[in-house]
């Protein structure tokens, strides 16, 4: 049986800088994006290309984020079921957007390159194998229109003595 979930997020533009959208330059990018029962707001604002504020996060990096964040937790799940033991992940993911002559773009894809450690170094070609299945699983993943490729590297927690 299928189980429906819902997401509620308030974004609130604080970019208010005396004259509102009067012209494209006289406002800010910025604004907050917050969830009830969060400890904290997430500080948004466009890419710098579009005018934004490049020490708070754009919707593209959150999408990136998403997926990867989305893609680590299947891994865990997945990994704790098969007695695989994860000591470390880390992911540097990239996402590729291209921008129409129009002003309106889309993600051609994104690309996880999760980096992780376990302590069984005969269970890395297992890990890998789980990040195939993660991708199956991830919801996010499941709902883009573009490619969403990984590149994993497991390492052993204590590398073999020489």
């Amino acid at each position: 049986m299928a189980r429906e979930h819902r997401y509620k997020i308030t974004n609130r533009w604080t970019g208010y800088l005396g004259s509102g959208t009067a012209t494209y330059t006289g406002y800010s990018r910025n604004h907050e994006l917050a969830s009830e029962g969060k400890s904290a707001a997430i500080a948004g604002s466009s890419d710098p290309v579009f005018r934004g504020d490049r020490t708070r996060y754009n919707p593209e990096e959150l999408l990136v984020g998403a997926l990867s964040a989305c893609h680590m937790l299947w891994v865990l799940h997945l990994c704790a079921d098969a007695g695989i033991v994860v000591t470390e992940y880390s992911d540097h993911a990239e996402g590729e957007m291209i921008e129409h002559e129009d002003g309106s773009g889309e993600f051609t894809r994104v690309v996880l390159r999760p980096r992780m450690t376990v302590t069984d170094r005969g269970r890395i070609a297992d890990t890998i194998a789980i990040h195939h299945r993660a991708h199956e699983l991830c919801f996010v993943a499941r709902s883009m229109n573009f490619p969403v490729e990984h590149d994993p590297v497991v390492t052993p927690d204590y590398p073999e003595k020489t």
